[in-house]
């Protein structure tokens, strides 16, 4: 007899979730193409050249020099093309024969040969001055926007729209690498109009005037689609940060267990794909703005262009201007639409890229306004005493706060264990006691300086912390424990900490020991289990020797053996600092000279564990349904 489970044979099974739609809103939030004219764009090129020839020449003034040299070169060559080549018409187009006409023009044919030829080695040159400014450029974008990200307060990780600008600066630091490129071209053209304008001035004020009028077109053509491009790039940096992120999660290979287990392969690719098919339907809806906006002033550019050869023609045929001035006239009038088209496209070209390198600006500028802004107080290298005086912290979003009023007092050689259930604020007190977190209300003093107005690299020069989330950088095995700080020229005290945690038959057995690259995913690159890294995590604390040592959930992956090599390690150097211990182990807390038990951001409870254990209350509690397991 078979028996079926059809209590869901009717039961529709429901499809996956799509991705949620995000947008960012805010001060930061307002697209600021949304409103640009070509007039706004030809009033703020001035100052994007001046910003790019500042950061330029903070980088690399030889080849800026370079660079302005040959573009000064480009436009007397071009302006020298022109002058002549109206010479040597005059002669080509003259009386006389034919080898007495190119005999006479012969001299003004080969300055025009040479002032050419030095055209395309000062383009050259040009290009060669951009390949040594621009790498430059993008390495100080970058690494300004990294040390942005890592020098802003903690709490400024969880305001809204912060994702989402660090995001949308990620782009104006790949955009970096086209703006002296795009201002280069830019003043190139310029130069070239401005040279080949003053030929055709000359040989008719009313050529110029139709030239102009011809490219107007390409002008607005080229501000509307970048206005078009950036507003779909706008759109879709919500969408395009979170895909990347998943991205990371999805084929980070730490995650790939889990990822393969539970059977979420299926959903992963879906989710990405839906992500992926939002970003490129707005992308889709563009393009035929795009179409039109090209066809549209492709159109008007053809016609005023017509009107510009016809008036030309018109001039010739009723003798207002010479022959040989009208040949001249066709080359100049083709010169300066071509460095007219080129001056407005790349000047669009710029124009755009200035917005993507003012959201990294603005991301810049906001990071520095949340970074650290405290007073510049240093510590004494000994601290006897941590107070909190009725702190209160509260999450950026959150009504509650985290934490509620605690006020309390750790002193040198005390071992302060922090438990509580889920949420109960253990993290962000030990984040408060470091000043990672800066208390909303209240104050945390160290031997009664005020971390608010403490130099915070005073006060982090002074800590140890193991968090829950700890960090396996991909860094040789030495300098996951260091951190890159050494004490020592030797790797002793290294080796000490090793032992100390029970790693050396661990460090040892790997193909270069301390030197070993912790990251598999690279060449040449080892691994280890989660209970090795929090051992290794351990031994960075202890490292350090610093006055306040915290640790958050230290062992929650180790096996027993490593549990009591740590614990037993933090008994032994705890008389010479602070040590704050936060854990859902309980038994853990017996080593504790006092045990703090929080609830919804208050501390209910305080004692040794045998106080507490029979005290009746929360701790007690918990306790006894350890027990139970």
């Amino acid at each position: 007899m078979t028996v079926n489970d059809t209590s869901t044979d009717y039961v529709k099974t429901p499809p996956p979730p799509p991705p949620a739609t995000l947008t960012f809103g805010g001060k930061h939030g307002k697209n600021p193409l949304s409103e640009a004219t070509f007039g706004t764009m030809c009033r703020r090129l001035p100052s994007v050249l001046r910003h790019t020839a500042r950061m330029a020449w903070a980088v690399d003034r030889p080849g800026v020099v370079l660079l302005l040299v040959c573009q000064l070169l480009t436009g007397v060559a071009a302006a020298v093309v022109l002058a002549f080549t109206a010479q040597a018409m005059t002669h080509i187009l003259g009386t006389g024969s034919v080898p007495e006409r190119l005999h006479m023009a012969l001299p003004a044919l080969v300055v025009v040969t040479a002032a050419a030829a030095i055209g395309r080695i000062s383009g050259a040159v040009s290009s060669y001055a951009d390949g040594r400014i621009t790498p430059l450029l993008m390495t100080e974008a970058d690494i300004a926007l990294v040390a942005a990200v890592c020098r802003v307060e903690s709490s400024a990780y969880g305001e809204d729209g912060f994702a989402d600008r660090q995001e949308a600066a990620e782009v104006g630091v790949t955009r970096t690498r086209m703006m002296v490129q795009d201002a280069q071209r830019f003043m190139s053209a310029v130069i070239r109009m401005i040279a080949a304008s003053g030929v055709i001035t000359a040989l008719h004020p009313l050529m110029l005037p139709l030239v102009l009028l011809a490219v107007l077109p390409a002008g607005a053509g080229a501000v509307l689609s970048a206005r078009v491009d950036y507003e779909t790039h706008y759109l879709n940096v919500g969408d395009r940060n979170v895909r990347s992120m998943m991205r990371w999660w999805a084929t980070y290979s730490r995650h790939g267990d889990e990822v393969r287990a539970n059977g979420m392969t299926g959903y992963l690719i879906y989710w990405y794909r839906a992500l992926s098919d939002r970003i490129d339907r707005r992308t889709l809806t563009a393009a035929p703005r795009m179409l039109r906006i090209v066809l549209v002033t492709s159109a008007l550019g053809g016609l005023f262009l017509l009107g510009t050869w016809a008036a030309l023609a018109w001039l010739a045929t009723t003798g207002r201007v010479a022959l040989p001035v009208a040949a001249t006239a066709v080359v100049a009038v083709q010169t300066t639409l071509a460095a007219l088209s080129q001056s407005v496209i790349h000047g669009a070209a710029m124009f755009h890229t200035s917005l993507y390198l003012a959201d990294m600006r603005s991301f810049l500028d906001m990071a520095e306004e949340r970074a650290p802004q405290r007073g510049d107080l240093t510590l004494p290298e000994r601290v006897d005493e941590i107070r909190l005086d009725e702190v209160v912290y509260r999450y950026p979003g959150k009504e509650e706060p985290a934490v509620a009023g605690v006020s309390l007092t750790l002193r040198r050689g005390e071992i302060l264990a922090v438990v509580g259930e889920n949420g109960s604020g253990k993290s962000t007190l030990a984040k408060l006691f470091t000043g990672i977190l800066l208390a909303d209300k209240g104050r945390v003093l160290w031997d009664g300086t005020d971390l608010a107005q403490a130099d915070p690299d005073s006060v982090w020069q002074r800590t140890a912390l193991v968090p829950q989330g700890f960090a396996c950088w991909p860094l040789r095995a030495r300098e996951n424990i260091t951190l890159g700080q050494p004490r020592t020229y030797d790797d002793g005290p290294v080796w000490d900490v090793v032992d100390a945690v029970g790693m050396r038959e661990a460090i040892e057995a790997l193909p270069r020991q301390l030197d070993t690259l912790l990251a598999k995913e690279l060449w040449g690159g080892a691994e280890l289990s989660g209970g090795q890294w929090q051992r290794l995590v351990c031994g960075r604390a202890l490292y350090r020797q610093t006055p306040l040592l915290i640790l958050d959930e230290p062992t929650s992956q180790m096996d027993a053996r490593g549990e009591h090599a740590v614990f037993t390690q933090i008994k032994q150097i705890a008389a010479e600092r602070m040590t704050i211990v936060v854990t859902h182990q309980l038994e853990n807390t017996r080593l504790a000279d006092r045990v703090l038990v929080m609830d919804k951001g208050r501390v209910i409870e305080q004692g040794t564990y045998e106080e507490l254990v029979g005290g009746g209350g929360l701790f007690a509690d918990l306790v006894a349904l350890a027990k139970d397991r």
